[in-house]
């Protein structure tokens, strides 16, 4: 009888498991007046490049070393449970260290508002597909619109908090590409 029990049990929760894992704490922002010069992508239609995004300086960041990179034209491959409309581009890319991986995704949207609905979107109804294997339990990502890309950072592994919050900064900072993009469009 107890073995009849354990087995169902066990294959409730694979039926039941979430087969697309969120993030336990995430941080969303909305695009700003900051980024007004590249709100749309007729203002800065060259796409981007996996060399522009991810130079030789981030093959390691912190102590996450660069696994691997890809490029999509589809962006709703990257995701799950919601739609990229607009989007013409999404370069990823996933890092592993000992204990902890991450990836950094950045979409190219048609614009600030098209931006800005993918960034609510992931907050509630969907994710970005997991890269690069790791247990979501714990990890913590944050996703910024900025004009009219998105750029999503997610973090997680065996770590403490105060090690997540540095690695997540840290794949954050791939979005500073973004930067030079506003200095090319003024």
């Amino acid at each position: 009888m107890i073995a009849s029990v354990l087995v169902i049990a066990v294959v409730g929760w694979l039926w039941l498991r979430p087969d697309n894992p969120r993030p336990a704490v995430f941080h969303a922002e909305p695009t700003s007046a900051f980024y007004a010069a590249i709100d749309s992508r007729e203002h800065d239609a060259a796409p981007l490049t996996p060399q522009e995004v991810f130079t030789p300086a981030t093959r390691t960041l912190g102590n996450l070393t660069l696994a691997g990179t890809q490029q999509f034209t589809d962006c709703d491959e990257v995701l799950w449970g919601v739609s990229a409309g607009g989007c013409t581009q999404a370069l990823q890319a996933t890092y592993r260290g000992s204990t902890m991986a991450g990836q950094f995704v950045i979409f190219n949207m048609s614009d600030g508002r098209a931006a800005d609905a993918l960034v609510a979107a992931l907050g509630k109804d969907g994710f970005v597909r997991q890269g690069i294997t790791f247990d979501a339990a714990g990890s913590r990502a944050q996703a910024r619109a900025m004009g009219h890309y998105v750029t999503v950072s997610w973090a997680g592994g065996q770590a403490t908090a105060q090690d997540l919050v540095a690695t997540l900064v840290a794949l954050d900072g791939l979005g500073r590409v973004v930067q030079g993009r506003i200095v090319a469009a003024t």
